[in-house]
């Protein structure tokens, strides 16, 4: 059947023109037109402007923080998320749907009050503060601490994107690998991975996206510290508060961007794997 014909198929649920078309005007009005106008305000400054604002050492200063920050919280976030969700799946232990709860808790957890919590323990005089503070580590008001926040806000997503893929795995997808002559390294590595790939890099842009403009649970526990903890969407809200909002606007166009950017990379990269290990077909 050509692609012509199937294209030419009545579908089983009618209406394509008009979800399509609800589909369009919503992307539209959430979506396309605030970051059409935001760059539209960026840009009204001239280009001399523009670069003036974005080159700016504490702007660079702040993205710097920020998305360092949020890509080393991610990638932990991928190794302890994927470690957690396969102890969910694989194991049954007294306490599992306690601890399969708990994982959402940042999801409901307001993250101005996550934030409070998270420099209560780790701030100097802190429980675990005062734990570290005499080997000269600090934690809390650094970019550790903020690495930290990122990571308990972003775990969620990293679980929860790859626990469903692992409940559709087989056991006797292993166990064919095992009597087949492989080891668990080589189980893991040529078996497990690959299939889990697309969905790692999921968790990871998104566990990454959520870090990167991540705000209420930050801000407390960073310091907020020009060239040192100060994150980009503090400045902007600095910015706003000194009713420089063009400049506001031009330093979200950059953040806006370089997370673009870095996602759309991302995405490629999952569509690669999928069409490398024949998943998501």
């Amino acid at each position: 059947m050509s692609a012509r014909t199937r294209f030419r198929q009545p579908n089983v649920i009618p209406g394509f023109g008009l979800t399509f078309g609800f589909t369009l005007v919503y992307f539209s009005l959430i979506i396309l037109i605030p970051m059409v106008a935001l760059v539209l305000r960026a840009t009204g400054l001239g280009w001399s402007g523009f670069w003036a604002v974005a080159l700016d050492s504490r702007v660079l200063a702040s993205l710097r923080t920020s998305f360092v920050t949020a890509l080393i919280a991610a990638g932990i976030n991928v190794v302890f998320g994927t470690l957690i969700a396969w102890i969910l799946v694989r194991y049954r232990f007294p306490g599992r749907r306690i601890v399969d709860a708990f994982v959402d808790l940042p999801f409901a957890l307001p993250t101005a009050v996550a934030g409070i919590a998270l420099t209560a323990i780790y701030a100097p005089n802190g429980f675990v503060g005062q734990l570290v503070a005499p080997l000269g580590i600090r934690i809390a008001y650094t970019p550790l601490g903020i690495t930290i926040a990122m990571i308990f806000i972003g775990l969620p997503f990293v679980v929860r994107t790859i626990q469903p893929i692992l409940e559709e795995t087989s056991h006797e997808v292993e166990e064919a690998s095992a009597t087949l002559g492989a080891n668990r390294l080589q189980t893991i590595s040529r078996v497990l991975l690959p299939g889990l790939a697309p969905a790692i890099l999921t968790g990871f842009a998104l566990a990454f996206a959520r870090a990167v403009g991540e705000y209420g649970s930050v801000i407390f526990i960073a310091g907020n510290i020009p060239f040192v903890s100060e994150i980009t969407p503090l400045l902007i809200v600095i910015r706003l508060e000194e009713y420089n909002y063009a400049g506001a606007a031009v330093i979200a166009t950059i953040m806006l961007a370089i997370s673009f950017s870095m996602l759309f990379v991302i995405n490629l990269i999952q569509a690669w794997s999928r069409r490398r290990y024949g998943y998501g077909n």
